[in-house]
């Protein structure tokens, strides 16, 4: 029988994070969403967390499973069958609204400041944009991103540098700069040129690791400091 130690936290009442045990009857291939569901609707009701579609589209329920960010819906408990227990907490560099929830309202501005949206050219076609299948896998790997946060969790960079942009922005980032649709390009690399774009990103390639869509987030964004440096910006 899975034993589960949950982060327990609400502002209304708790003035620092508590951890709570449950223990719920799951088979192997369970996951750690329908686990957190049972003991919500069985044991506690007070629990809190984020879930949506449950099959790893959405994103919502992103959390620190072991010490590792990931999706509930995607995890199994056999993932930690040689764990005695599993231990789920909030995603890392969030404000923690409750229990599992955190506040995301930062990570989306973070990534509107990205401008995720296509810029028209000056001199637009007629009729639609059309893209080849060549200019579409240039952003094929990105496009993949749910917003689910746990990459700029995981990012050891934005605990020592908080105004880092992020690398979830610099995904939509890279996704906005290398669509051939986009009428915007050296005013986008401006953008990550700036001191918190592209340039605090170390290298630890645990934004990559992390990524429940398997996006290649690290070399995306080597990716733009090349595309930086070619065009020799200041």
């Amino acid at each position: 029988m899975p034993r589960f130690r949950i982060a327990r936290f609400d502002p209304e009442s708790d003035k620092e994070t508590w951890y709570k045990t449950y223990e719920v009857e799951a088979m192997p291939r369970d996951r750690i969403l329908d686990c957190l569901n049972r003991i919500k609707w069985e044991q506690d009701g007070t629990l809190g967390y984020r879930m949506s579609c449950a099959h790893g589209v959405c994103g919502s329920d992103g959390m620190r499973i072991n010490g590792v960010c990931a999706l509930a819906c995607q995890k199994l408990v056999k993932d930690y069958g040689d764990a005695e227990e599993i231990t789920l907490e909030p995603l890392p560099f969030f404000t923690v609204r409750k229990d599992l929830i955190v506040d995301m309202d930062d990570f989306l501005e973070r990534i509107g400041s990205m401008s995720p949206y296509l810029v028209r050219a000056k001199n637009p076609p007629e009729k639609e944009s059309l893209q080849s299948p060549e200019e579409h896998r240039k952003v094929q790997d990105v496009i993949r991103c749910i917003l689910c946060g746990c990459c700029t969790s995981a990012c050891p960079v934005m605990r020592e540098n908080p105004d880092y942009v992020g690398p979830a922005a610099l995904v939509w980032a890279y996704r906005y700069l290398y669509d051939s649709r986009d009428g915007d390009f050296l005013k986008r690399l401006e953008k990550l040129n700036e001191p918190d774009g592209v340039w605090p990103c170390e290298n630890f390639f645990e934004c990559t690791r992390v990524c429940p869509k398997e996006i290649p987030v690290t070399k995306s964004i080597n990716f733009m400091k090349r595309e930086i440096k070619k065009h020799e910006l200041p």
